[in-house]
């Protein structure tokens, strides 16, 4: 089954509402919010982190940055780094910029969400491909993906 089917699978059997579009390749979250007329700030950008010796998906607002050191002092590690595309492929199945913000099960890794995506009503994401968007709502989403965690890892917008 695909990461889409999942995803799909998921919210149907939720019984959540969520829109679903098929669109031209959105390899960044600029290009994503672009196509679907969304705005950039409901954008979830997720990332596949190496934290020390392991991996995980970190989600936050696609308009903002990930404040590396943050991450470390969170989890008392000297390095931090993003997947290679080898890596991600071999963990995920995936390409940069169509990874979706869940962790298990769907994508065999934890989930941490940065608080700011609780500043908005919707969500929209790349669901598994670079050419499939989902939007719905972010306690929809919370309640679905359940984060291992939540804590405030971007960087500052001032």
């Amino acid at each position: 089954m695909s990461i889409l089917d999942m995803i799909k699978t998921t919210l149907q059997a939720a019984g959540v509402q969520f829109k679903l579009l098929h669109h031209e390749p959105t390899p960044t979250s600029a290009d994503a919010a672009r196509v679907r007329g969304s705005s950039l700030t409901d954008g979830g950008k997720a990332l596949v982190l190496k934290v020390g010796d392991w991996f995980g998906v970190f989600v936050l607002s696609a308009a903002l940055k990930l404040d590396s050191k943050k991450i470390q002092d969170h989890f008392k590690v000297k390095k931090i780094r993003f997947a290679t595309k080898e890596e991600l492929l071999e963990l995920t199945g995936l390409v940069p910029g169509s990874v979706p913000p869940f962790g298990e099960p769907v994508l065999p890794l934890p989930l941490y969400l940065d608080t700011s995506i609780t500043k908005n009503e919707h969500i929209n994401f790349n669901a598994g491909s670079l050419t499939d968007s989902v939007d719905m709502l972010v306690k929809d989403y919370l309640a679905l993906a359940k984060p291992k965690e939540m804590f405030g890892f971007s960087a500052s917008s001032s």
